[in-house]
């Protein structure tokens, strides 16, 4: 009889051994937690659909849904008004998440609305990382084309003063850690260099169009390693 029990209770010990086994981890939901949420910025002509490729990436490296907010917003205005706007957007997205701070991962013109943040509305406070793709940190001669038509358009000429303003002193103010990621074949950025930021880590991705930096999965891995 005690043998007969010593073999119950061994294979119920197996049993629940193997039942622990298959139940699922939950490293991954902690994991993901510890992500800053991210704020996506777009730029001139386009809305928050233009980041869906990298949005997919990232919940494929372990971020949730909620943890992703593109945004979008009147590309037309002035960029000062969207960076306003945006100063709305990051404080929403730290009450829904929790999050002491967001990463900014701005394209093109995005890239001026999200430096006058940081430098001129206490953005500093709360992004952890700035993320530059294509920005047009310095101007582009391809901004007379639409300079004429639109206020935003018109800030991205070189010699305009919104830039001139932007530019003044340090590019980049706090203690947020700064990318700024160019390709050598934009046809959108003139100079090439008009991309880099003074003290952010400067990187040159190949032969990219403007279109394709803010999709192109060589870049997203470049951009995901400098998040951590």
């Amino acid at each position: 009889m005690q043998r007969h029990k010593r073999r119950i209770a061994t294979a119920a010990s197996a049993m629940t051994a193997s039942l622990l086994l298959s139940l699922p981890l939950t490293a991954s939901p902690a994991h993901a937690a510890s992500h800053d949420p991210i704020v996506f910025v777009h730029g001139i002509s386009s809305s928050a659909s233009t980041w869906d490729d990298w949005v997919a990436d990232f919940e494929a490296d372990g971020y949730s849904s909620s943890q992703l907010f593109a945004w979008s917003y009147d590309w037309t205005q002035s960029n000062a008004t969207t960076a306003r706007q945006l100063a709305t957007e990051v404080k929403t997205v730290l009450a829904k998440t929790g999050a002491a701070k967001v990463d900014l991962v701005v394209h093109s013109m995005g890239a001026l609305s999200g430096r006058y943040y940081l430098k001129n509305l206490g953005g500093t406070a709360y992004v952890d990382h700035f993320v530059s793709t294509a920005g047009v940190n310095h101007g582009t001669s391809v901004a007379s084309l639409c300079g004429w038509l639109y206020t935003s358009c018109e800030e991205m000429e070189t010699d305009s003063s919104f830039l001139k303003a932007l530019n003044s002193g340090d590019e980049t103010p706090g203690s947020v850690a700064y990318a700024a990621y160019w390709s050598n074949c934009d046809a959108a950025i003139d100079p090439d260099s008009s991309a880099e930021l003074s003290g952010a880590s400067d990187v040159g991705v190949g032969c990219v169009s403007h279109e394709n930096m803010n999709n192109d999965h060589g870049v997203y891995e470049q951009v995901r390693a400098f998040l951590g």
